[in-house]
């Protein structure tokens, strides 16, 4: 399966980001329309409507109370997973749990003139929601990254949503990853009808605060959609990797590293920016290799024929521009000299320093969250982070000397604005100025 090799040049940059940018811009019309009557249907018929989607989609026949995940369900699946494989899970949440806990945040109060006093206070949000896919491919490391988080601020009620199996059962491996993570009650529920759910509520799944979590187009537009009702944590989209690689860098890893991110889906994203042309040769035949021996071929052909890229660079500089302007989900600086190149890189959701740092480290083990910008939404959204599920209030704590030195300046700012209510509302507390 070949790879295309381009050049690169900042006369045709902007070009270039744009046809591998396309990913995004599709026309949504006729999902935005699905996904409103499913949405509708989940606000008037709750659990009724929810568990006939259910039925429809995951073949799966529930009630209201096989819904919801019962302890002994969570017990039996810990019992069903590999030991070894359960202590690499319990190890990778430790350093997710670790790392986000350097996140923690808390508010404060500073003193200003006589004895005024500002500040914020920081809480944990109510209640947090998190989905996370079914299909053939369970993603436990998903859980982990989603919950923890949550957890780690202190919400204090973590309500998990995931698609059931036909014979109504949850992958082993997502339940004990819930249960490890610190989801505090599990239901069995998918597609745009459980973010529905969690938006509005139904008589079953209580209504959040905030939804988190990925998911396939359907999701993701239901997640666009109840925004303003809920929070979500970001507009989400298909998987990408830039790699940007000097003629010192293995050929072959590259190649890997690239595959590894466009076996997601066939829209994913890989991209390798190299001042060497002898190296994007050689990158192009292992990823012709390699591609052959996947398990994902189908998959790998789509995604390598329509995004998937290796632009040769007259230098390094052209480089990071390329890569500032696409603003990777997932950026891998494989050069002679990462540390040195990481000061001039703003917009990216990850960054993975020199040859053993590869991106799926930071999928499953390393710490930071998975859960990342896509589509050039780096340029402005951060990685989900503890900070994501506090919600902040300002504090204002004047006394009757601090707030007298300062009514004059106040009334005459509202009356400029021609508030003159507002005015008043604040000289009303002087009775002297007011004579």
């Amino acid at each position: 399966m070949k790879c295309k090799v381009v050049k690169g040049y900042k006369e045709n940059l902007r070009e270039l980001c744009d046809t591998l940018g396309a990913r995004g811009k599709m026309d949504l019309g006729p999902i935005i329309e699905t996904v409103t009557g499913v949405i509708e249907d989940i606000k008037a018929n709750g659990d009724k409507a929810l568990l006939s989607y259910t039925k429809k989609f995951d073949k799966a026949e529930l009630t209201p109370e096989t819904m919801r995940v019962t302890d002994k369900e969570i017990e039996e699946a810990f019992g069903q997973i590999d030991p070894v494989l359960l202590e690499t899970m319990k190890k990778s949440a430790e350093n997710i749990r670790r790392f986000h806990e350097y996140q923690k945040e808390e508010g404060f109060m500073v003193d200003t003139a006589k004895g005024a006093k500002i500040g914020v206070r920081v809480r944990p949000i109510s209640v947090a929601g998190v989905y996370v896919p079914g299909g053939t491919a369970p993603l436990p490391s998903t859980v982990l990254m989603d919950v923890i988080p949550a957890s780690v601020a202190g919400v204090p009620r973590i309500v998990f949503c995931t698609p059931p199996r036909a014979d109504g059962t949850i992958a082993p491996v997502i339940l004990a990853a819930a249960h490890i993570a610190g989801a505090t009650e599990i239901y069995k529920a998918g597609g745009a009808q459980a973010i529905a759910a969690m938006a509005y509520g139904t008589e079953t799944i209580p209504r959040v605060d905030k939804i988190c979590g990925p998911g396939n187009i359907y999701v993701n537009t239901a997640k666009r959609l109840v925004f303003g009702q809920v929070d979500i944590d970001m507009f989400a989209g298909p998987s990408e990797i830039l790699i940007i690689a000097d003629d010192k860098a293995d050929p072959d890893i590259v190649a890997a590293d690239m595959l590894s991110q466009a076996e997601h889906d066939r829209i994913a994203s890989a991209i390798v920016l190299t001042t060497s042309e002898e190296l994007a040769s050689k990158v192009a035949e292992c990823v012709d290799r390699r591609s052959e021996e996947a398990t994902r071929k189908e998959i790998l052909e789509a995604s390598l024929r329509d995004y998937c890229s290796i632009i040769v660079c007259g230098d390094i500089d052209i480089a990071i521009a390329f890569s500032e302007e696409i603003a990777p989900e997932h950026l891998e600086l494989y050069v002679e000299d990462p540390h040195g190149l990481l000061p001039k890189i703003n917009n990216a959701g990850a960054v993975f320093l020199g040859k053993y740092s590869p991106e799926p480290l930071g999928d499953y083990f390393a710490g930071p969250n998975h859960t990342l910008p896509t589509s050039g939404t780096a340029r402005f959204f951060s990685p989900l982070n503890t900070g994501d599920f506090y919600k902040k209030m300002s504090v204002i704590d004047y006394n009757e000397e601090s707030l007298r030195e300062v009514v004059a300046d106040v009334a005459r700012f509202a009356r400029s604005e021609g508030l003159e209510c507002h005015a008043r509302s604040i000289e009303s507390r002087f009775k002297d100025i007011n004579e």
